[in-house]
């Protein structure tokens, strides 16, 4: 099975990037055909600073490699240095009727949310499209929020299959219920763009001061509490085994439990859990070089596949000649 997704590389890494889909890609490798890259081309949706954006990509490559991508075991490029993307999503953009853009409720919510309006934030889910067609992917793992846009690139593949026949492989959508949306600090999806996230390698200070400012309930001490409404609960059940989460939800529902302990326990675990990646982080950042050099192999082992798939619609489309 040919799984591929792709993350930006628009600021500090996260949980909700980690649980959400950094871990669930690393764990893939062991056992399907992965292909993962940085988005560094979706970033300049929301990124306009070229040096933070190129310091950025090689912080996002860095990144996964710590916690545990294996260029051996998958294909793990960025984005930008297959020119056969922009390529394929013009292409795309021909079969792509601008009714399926406009029903997309991603691009309302971030004009809404004050994010200007421009062809690229639209055109978004196009060029997503072409990442995911271009490998002729089976399986896309994606949050909720980016159910619509597999729709969208299933609408596409078709409507370009049905033209010139089965070029593309029509993706499938998994989405993991258990982490597909990670609470941030005030309960609502965990996003950089909220000001509202747990950024991962960060120094210790800071991590406890964000810990301590996920917002909770007014329930007194002497009262139990509910664990399914706690956004501490929410993240802290990410790091647990079921034993741990049966003790942890006993010690909620038990009068007596203090919020502010449990955010030092969580600050601890996470503390704990991510301290050997931030080393190993360390070293990468470290050797630049030798960090483009895992990018560049990753690169051409992409763009084989990436050939593979232009050369036939270059020759359906009539760009052979």
């Amino acid at each position: 099975m040919r799984v591929l997704s792709g993350i930006q590389p628009s600021g500090s890494l996260h949980l909700g990037n980690y649980f959400g889909m950094m871990k669930k890609m690393i764990e893939y490798q062991e056992n399907e055909e992965l292909f993962c890259f940085i988005a560094n081309y979706h970033a300049m949706t929301s990124v306009s600073d070229g040096k933070a954006l190129s310091q950025g990509t090689l912080e996002a490559a860095a990144n996964f490699l710590a916690l545990g991508m294996d260029p051996e075991k998958s294909i793990f490029w960025v984005q930008s240095d297959l020119p056969e993307v922009q390529e394929l999503t013009w292409v795309l953009s021909n079969f792509t009727p601008m009714g399926l853009l406009e029903r997309c409720h991603s691009y309302k919510d971030k004009v809404a949310q004050g994010i200007s309006p421009n062809h690229g934030l639209f055109a978004y889910p196009v060029l997503m499209t072409a990442d995911i067609l271009l490998f002729q992917s089976e399986k896309v793992p994606v949050g909720k929020d980016q159910k619509q846009h597999l729709e969208v690139a299933r609408d596409i593949a078709i409507k370009y299959n049905n033209e010139y026949g089965d070029v593309f492989t029509v993706p499938e959508p998994e989405i993991d219920d258990n982490v597909a949306t990670i609470p941030g600090l005030d309960g609502r999806k965990m996003s950089k763009s909220y000001g509202n996230a747990i950024d991962l390698f960060q120094p210790e200070k800071q991590l406890r001061k964000q810990i301590m400012r996920i917002v909770t309930d007014p329930t007194p001490v002497e009262e139990a509490k509910n664990p399914d409404t706690c956004n501490i609960y929410q993240i802290y059940r990410l790091f647990l085994d079921k034993e741990q989460l049966a003790d942890l939800r006993k010690r909620y529902e038990t009068p007596g439990l203090r919020y502010g302990d449990v955010k030092q326990e969580l600050f601890e675990t996470i503390r704990d859990f991510f301290a050997p990646f931030a080393e190993r982080r360390d070293e990468l950042l470290a050797d630049k070089d030798g960090l483009r050099k895992i990018l560049e192999t990753g690169r051409d082992k992409a763009r084989y596949h990436a050939n593979k798939t232009m050369r036939k619609v270059r020759k359906k489309g009539g760009l052979i000649y």
